[in-house]
This record gives structure tokens, C-alpha cells and sequence, in this order.
């Protein structure tokens, strides 16, 4: 098999992007893009670090983010499973991409910039939920933001099937990962209780 491994080969292939997927990017927060982005529930932060990449799909019953100012957005990190992936990477490289997504909609909505993370009293506390705070939250500077093609979740139908049925579950993934030491249907039967009791 031959590989790729130059841009002129790459581009080749490809031609050049037409004018509208240029002159979609905004350098910074504009109405219709923040009006996108603070609708959205759900994105996927994606690090770089020293031991690789990581992408983490990060969720709220609000927006994701909040607006610090035009060029700046805030994440909380909420409770989760402490392996701290994505931290470690943000903390080492600042470098990341958001994926910001809304449900039904086939449009996504991607931010590059530069993160860098915080345990600022201050902040954490604008984003209090139940008495509780985030342990840090991640204050990101655009570099840019455009909205992706939306042919990948048309094709793949995201918003208008359901696939879950023959699924494994976490605990049956787990279980498999262990040879059985952590019992998957014990883990599953406790899952939501537990979760419910930490979403923040």
C-alpha cells in the first residue's frame, strides 16, 4: 500500500476548497456563531499532549460554554472519571479543537484555538450547579471558528436512527477488559443511580 506524504500529492487529489468553505472562518465570536454555540449542549474537546491525542465529549443541561468575551470561551470541568486525559494534555500542549454540536441539527460548528486551565475561585463559581463547583475550568482563546460540513451526519443518519439495541454495555466492556474481575452487569445495574448522583 502507498501512502500519502506530501501536501502537493494530498492536494492533488483534492483541488482547491471553494470561496464559501474560506471565507466561513471568523477569528472570533460573531452573532450567528455565538448564537450556534450557545445553544449547543454537547461538543468534543480534542488535546494534544506528550503521550498523544485525546477526544472527550463534554455535555451540560445548558450551554457547554460560557463567553468570556468575543475571543475567549470557558469550559467547566465537571466530575467524570479522574483519569484527566485531556487536562494533562491542555496543561503540557494548549493546542485543541471543539466540535460543537446541537441535537437535530446536521450542522457542527468547530473551534481552534489555545487553552489553558484554571482553578480561579471566581470563575468556578459562575458555573455552580447544586451547591457545586467544577474542580477547574478550561479558558480557551479562539484562534478560529467555522461550521463543518454537514455531509458526515447526513450520511450517517445521527439524529434519525437508533443503533443501541445490539450495543454492549459499558459494564459488559469492562467486564471484558478485566477477564471478568469487575462484574459488567453489577457496574450497569448501579450506573445510573451513581452517575445521576455526580453529573455535577
Amino acid at each position: 500500500m502507498e501512502h500519502i506524504d506530501t501536501i502537493e500529492a494530498l492536494e492533488a487529489l483534492y483541488g482547491t476548497p471553494s470561496e464559501p468553505a474560506l471565507r466561513k472562518v471568523a477569528r472570533r465570536l460573531t452573532p450567528t456563531y455565538r448564537k450556534w454555540i450557545m445553544t449547543s449542549r454537547l461538543c468534543v474537546l480534542t488535546t494534544v499532549g506528550r503521550d498523544g491525542t485525546d477526544g472527550s465529549p463534554r455535555g451540560d443541561d445548558g450551554p457547554v460554554v460560557q463567553e468570556l468575551d468575543a475571543g475567549t470561551l470557558a469550559m467547566p470541568d465537571w466530575h467524570g472519571n479522574n483519569r484527566l486525559d485531556s487536562l494533562r494534555n491542555i496543561v503540557t500542549d494548549g493546542r485543541v479543537s471543539l466540535m460543537f454540536m446541537v441535537s437535530g441539527s446536521n450542522t457542527v460548528i468547530r473551534v481552534n484555538g489555545t487553552a489553558r486551565l484554571t482553578a480561579d475561585e471566581g470563575l468556578r463559581a459562575r458555573f455552580e450547579r447544586k451547591g457545586r463547583l467544577p474542580a477547574t475550568v478550561i479558558v480557551i482563546a479562539i484562534d478560529e471558528i467555522y461550521s463543518q460540513c454537514s455531509r458526515a451526519l447526513l450520511r450517517a443518519g445521527l439524529w434519525s436512527r437508533d443503533d443501541r439495541a445490539e450495543l454492549p454495555s459499558a459494564g459488559d466492556i469492562l467486564d471484558e477488559m478485566t477477564n471478568g474481575e469487575i462484574d459488567g452487569q453489577e457496574y450497569d445495574r448501579a450506573w445510573t443511580g451513581r452517575a445521576t448522583a455526580t453529573l455535577w
